[in-house]
């Protein structure tokens, strides 16, 4: 197949062109060319600003097999690439989020559970309120343009693995390798769930090679116990950390925020829960998605994180002053 990426060189992206370049197929970039434009020599390479018609005038004169949309966020900016493609592409891959469903009270959240809609439309904000509906209309505008004879919809959960910008991951292996005493949440059974990216890019590839199409989740097994991600780092780094589960309640009295500063961490108070630790891919596993073990996921991960300007890393999570305090308050706590 010749596939266009509509970006390819941060995360995911990258992750899709290595695997679809692996199983032998010719992939075109598609990007501004601001995020690591050496990547991929011997890729063809087309710049443009996908934000306008005239941003999308370097895809005139070519077409493509497939076609696949990482970076869409705003339905009108999906909705203009789309029609661009409309006859230029066999097939419109567009790149989703679990975050679409409307309500994640209750487990299993399956494809078919109700999607997420706004008020307005025409807002283009994104925020935590409207990322999920944007996305909505994302695939809806995809859907549009090609008709859902073809389109694919693939709807990630947390991605994580080598090259993660968010480090919503990459903390854990970060920090238990960094040793010491560690501060985690809640007890070494909370539930969490997150995708290898190599086993999403290469099976994303696979679903384009096998013509699938409609509405796919895209998770790790569900409930994964945080305890198992911090042991596996244990293990990976060797670095003898010891590890103290200090409850929820007292991290969220403290103003401790879920999910940024320490990653993979809802609540379990939370309403939300639930459902965000229970994404049903089954559907996708009879086609074909797999999981390697954690133990990979935390190996490869630690070894890029290792390699990698530390400089602009760890923007948002919990800070080691901070840690320190909040161990000792929670011992003196407790005393």
């Amino acid at each position: 197949m010749h596939i266009l990426l509509i970006g390819g060189t941060v995360f995911l992206g990258r992750h899709l062109v290595e695997a679809a370049l692996a199983r032998g197929h010719r992939v075109t970039l598609f990007n501004r060319g601001q995020h690591n434009p050496e990547l991929f020599p011997d890729c063809a390479k087309l710049r443009g600003d996908r934000k306008t018609e005239e941003g999308l005038t370097a895809l005139d004169g070519h077409s493509f097999d497939a076609v696949i949309d990482t970076c869409g966020y705003v339905p009108r900016v999906v909705r203009m690439s789309a029609e661009k493609l409309k006859g230029k592409a066999g097939v419109y891959c567009f790149i989703s989020t679990v975050s679409v469903y409307a309500d994640f009270s209750t487990g299993p959240v399956t494809e078919d559970r109700p999607l997420g809609t706004l008020e307005d439309t025409t807002v283009e904000e994104v925020t935590g309120e409207t990322y999920g509906p944007l996305k909505v209309l994302s695939e809806q505008a995809s859907e549009a343009m090609f008709g859902p004879e073809n389109t694919l919809i693939v709807r990630p959960g947390l991605i994580v693995g080598p090259h993660d910008p968010t480090d919503r991951f990459t903390y854990w292996p970060h920090r238990v390798a960094a040793g010491g005493e560690v501060l985690a949440p809640h007890g070494p059974d909370l539930p969490t769930q997150f995708i290898d990216v190599r086993d999403l890019a290469e099976w994303n590839i696979r679903l384009l090679e096998d013509g699938r199409r409609g509405a796919y989740n895209a998770d790790g097994p569900p409930s994964l116990p945080l305890g198992d991600v911090i042991e596996a780092s244990l293990a990976a780094s060797g670095s003898g950390a010891t590890i103290s589960y200090v409850p929820e309640a007292f991290l969220l009295e403290r103003e401790v925020k879920p999910w940024s500063e320490l990653p993979l961490w809802i609540p379990q108070k939370d309403g939300d829960a639930t459902g965000h630790t229970s994404i049903d891919s089954s559907k996708g596993v009879a086609h074909g998605l797999t999981f390697r073990p954690l133990s990979d996921t935390v190996h490869a991960t630690l070894a890029w994180d290792a390699a990698r300007p530390q400089e602009n890393a760890w923007r948002a999570t919990l800070k080691p002053e901070r840690e320190a305090e909040l161990l000792a308050e929670w011992k003196a706590s407790q005393a």
